[in-house]
């Protein structure tokens, strides 16, 4: 990366990253990498059975802690703050009650985990098991049983969302296609499992903990809350993060526990989750169930969508957000970008015996994607139409933009029209219809299908506010500190997992500040060190922490301009900054003799000026509904209805995330949210049996897209940038893997469109393709 600035800085410019340099020589720290002289490991003793009264623990001799072991933890109480919303209690350690298989009911020390998980085997549990109930539909029925006594029904919150003229719109319907969708339970599987190490530290008189996390700075807030400590005295430092997509972001019970055995213990304490603990007790996704109907009229226009959608989240709800965004952001997504005038849609969290659920890359659009996307090829498919041509003729075009969808979200701009369009001609629509009037080969049957979202980003305050969220993440912080010879720091409070903020950032703030990016450090994940902020989900750290960073490199700026225009001599009006400089005609001084003289040589400086050249700034969208970035997938595949073994033969993303800072991290972003949608589409679920014990608890049944299931992922940028941010950038972090279950599902639909058969439930693994053609009287 030597040399000057493009001309139009730094922003478009493919660099590589920064990061890598650390992580392909090995050289990266991970929480498994931190070892502490006198360390103890944990090994948590957990629930064999999905629910059940805990009567007793019988211990074996050695460092075994139960829930009365430990000192009463505080109330940290989960979910939005809405008076309809029930609250309940998640012990650390399970007390009188067991709720799903996996949880945590007793933790084991000793000096390596090996010995702790020997420790853990003796531990011998008298559990007297109750029906459970696994399936979210039949949790709402009159006498299921219930997850918490004392609930009326398992309902963590009802609600809905009404928008339109409902009743007039439907009334003018003359088709009206209603179908049953589900999106099943997936496990989040990060490349590093979760993780943490806590130990005291005497000279600071401070709880040291080394956290996989997504948010330090808030899970220092949960921590001290539930542990009665002063946050003056938790240090949270999470250090390279290997993935997260959601499910490091909320505090978790075993996290809890280490901290209050590092206080208990004096002594360091660390637990490394392994992986079948991540299938059993880690945050899931997705578990979405739709009950839709779609209105239209002859000529297909969309005018109406009713129905009720289902939420599995699980036993308990998971501090801070709860279980309810994700049925919020279902039902006020379900209309995606299209032009569906009115809404009358239901929606429960429903609790079941199962493990929590959690964020997950996309949260709840995938499923809302996956619903409106089939349901809109099944009106086409009645009404005789080109699937996309229906889609053409409802989407919102750039000049409806800005627009209120009946389900309140705000679509503020784009050309969604252009990027169906640039996914159709990539994809080769017409030679695709060509294809599959020949006939192919081998037997198999090809198919096409389309996808569409848009997706919200840099919500603020309001919005926040709105969903009576207990945590309101709605600005972030950085502070840019320029060195004694002219480098700079950023700091910032999210934390990168795997996005490439590290780079991203060094290329804002390199253009606001005109210095190269090899000459800016980010730094972040350290609570003593990253100004306060809430962390990296929801496609916010870009707009957030670099907007935050931007502001305070223009004030940084600011203040290199007014002492490098003294030191030449001139009216600060008339200098410009370039490369690391101030200069004035052929004149210049560069940001290190400005430093050096603010640092060591005062008296250089104008008089009466403040030597400190630190800036810090908070960042907030004006628009507190935030700006959508959108696209628009479309898949190829082919599959056998002997075996229902489906292939994906090409795919194509048209997107649009506004102003691209660095381009080949966008598509990297996009490739691996692809192949994760792919995953959610074809292949990844953790089944459960009626007694609520999880059928998928390894690698040799949980199957995951690996290189072979790869397709060829073919990308086009649109570039409408953003009204209200730095730059004009749109958060992209989670598109990816939003549209594929949609595209997908469509794709083999259309394969067996002649024989009517349909594909309404994720993942369409070969089980169900076969019974999906078995149903329609497809012939093998």
């Amino acid at each position: 990366m030597d040399g000057a600035a493009p001309a139009e800085g730094w922003i478009g410019t493919r660099l590589l990253r920064k990061e890598d340099a650390r992580f392909l020589a090995g050289k990266g720290q991970f929480l498994a990498d931190i070892r502490m002289a006198g360390m103890e490991d944990v090994c948590f003793v957990r629930s064999p059975v999905a629910h059940g009264r805990l009567n007793g623990i019988t211990k074996p001799k050695g460092a075994v802690f139960a829930a009365g072991d430990l000192p009463p933890f505080q109330p940290l109480p989960a979910g939005p703050d809405l008076p309809s919303y029930r609250t309940v209690p998640y012990p650390p350690l399970a007390t009188d009650m067991v709720r799903f298989v996996g949880q945590p009911v007793a933790a084991c020390l000793a000096p390596t985990r090996a010995a702790a998980e020997d420790l853990a085997g003796l531990v011998e549990l008298d559990i007297a098991e109750l029906p459970a109930v696994v399936d979210a539909r039949a949790a709402m029925r009159p006498g299921s049983p219930l997850v918490h006594e004392g609930w009326p029904d398992n309902a963590f919150i009802t609600s809905g969302a009404h928008g339109g003229e409902f009743d007039a719109q439907r009334a003018a319907a003359t088709v009206s296609i209603r179908r049953d969708l589900r999106m099943n339970r997936q496990a989040v599987v990060p490349l590093e499992p979760r993780g943490v190490l806590a130990y005291w530290d005497h000279r600071l008189d401070e709880l040291v903990v080394y956290l996989s996390s997504q948010a330090p700075h808030v899970m220092r807030i949960g921590l001290a809350q539930v542990l009665g400590l002063s946050e003056h005295r938790l240090h949270i430092i999470a250090p390279d993060v290997g993935g997260g997509f959601g499910a490091k972001n909320r505090l978790m019970p075993e996290e809890i526990v280490v901290c209050a055995l590092a206080l208990q213990r004096g002594t360091p304490v660390r637990w490394l989750e392994d992986r079948r603990e991540s299938f059993l007790s880690a945050p899931q996704a997705r578990g979405h169930v739709y009950d839709l109907t779609l209105h239209a009229d002859a000529d297909g226009n969309l005018l109406a969508l009713e129905g009720e959608v289902l939420i599995d989240a699980g036993a308990y709800a998971l501090w801070p957000t709860g279980a309810f965004a994700e049925a919020s952001m279902a039902v006020r997504n379900l209309t995606g970008p299209y032009r569906i005038p009115a809404i009358r849609l239901r929606n429960a969290t429903v609790a079941t015996n199962k493990p929590p659920m959690g964020a997950y890359r996309g949260v709840a659009r995938p499923g809302a994607c996956f619903a409106i996307e089939r349901m809109i090829d099944e009106v086409a498919r009645a009404l005789g139409m080109e699937p996309a041509e229906l889609r053409r003729s409802n989407l919102l075009t750039p000049e409806e933009l800005p627009y209120r969808t009946a389900g309140g979200m705000r679509l503020d701009n784009g050309d969604y029209p252009r990027a169906l369009e640039t996914a159709r001609e990539m994809i080769g629509l017409d030679a695709v219809r060509a294809r599959q009037a020949a006939g192919e080969p081998d037997g198999r049957r090809v198919g096409i299908g389309f996808a569409l979202y848009a997706e919200q980003s840099g919500h603020g305050l309001k919005e926040w506010a709105r969903r009576g969220a207990r945590v309101l993440p709605a600005y972030d912080t950085s502070t840019v500190r320029l060195m004694p010879d002219g480098s700079a720091q950023v700091l910032v409070g999210i934390q990168s997992h795997g996005q490439g903020l590290e780079t991203t950032l060094a290329q804002m703030a390199a253009t606001a500040l005109q210095l190269h990016p090899d000459r800016i450090a980010i730094r972040h994940g350290d609570t003593a060190v990253s100004p306060f902020g809430f962390g990296t989900f929801a496609s916010r750290s870009t707009i957030f922490a670099g907007g935050a960073a931007v502001r305070a490199c223009r004030v940084l700026a600011e203040r290199l301009r007014i002492i490098g225009a003294h030191l030449l001599q001139a009216d600060p009006a008339a200098v410009v900054l370039a490369d690391g400089e101030v200069r004035h005609g052929s004149a210049a001084v560069s940001y290190a003799e400005i430093s050096r003289a603010a640092h060591v040589r005062q008296e250089l400086l104008p008089a009466g000026m403040d030597p400190v050249l630190e800036a810090t700034a908070t960042y907030e969208p004006p628009e507190s509904e935030g700006t959508f970035s959108y696209s628009c997938h479309a898949a190829l595949v082919a599959a056998d209805p002997l075996t229902g073994a489906t292939e994906v033969l090409d795919y194509v993303v048209a997107e649009d995330c506004g102003t691209m800072v660095n381009p080949m991290i966008v598509d990297g972003q996009v490739y691996g949210g692809v192949v994760q949608g792919i995953g959610t589409a074809l292949f990844e679920e953790i089944p459960f049996d009626e007694g609520g014990q999880p059928l998928a608890t390894t690698f040799a049944d949980y199957h995951m897209p690996c290189a072979s299931e790869m397709p060829r992922i073919r990308i086009a940028h649109l570039v409408t940038p953003s009204t209200i941010t730095e730059f004009g950038v749109k958060g992209m972090g989670e598109g990816g893997a939003i549209a594929p279950p949609a595209a997908i599902a469509n794709a083999l639909a259309d394969a067996f469109k002649a024989e009517g058969a349909e594909f309404n439930e994720t993942p369409c693994s070969p089980r169900r393709v076969t019974a999906a053609l078995d149903a329609a009287g497809v012939a093998p």
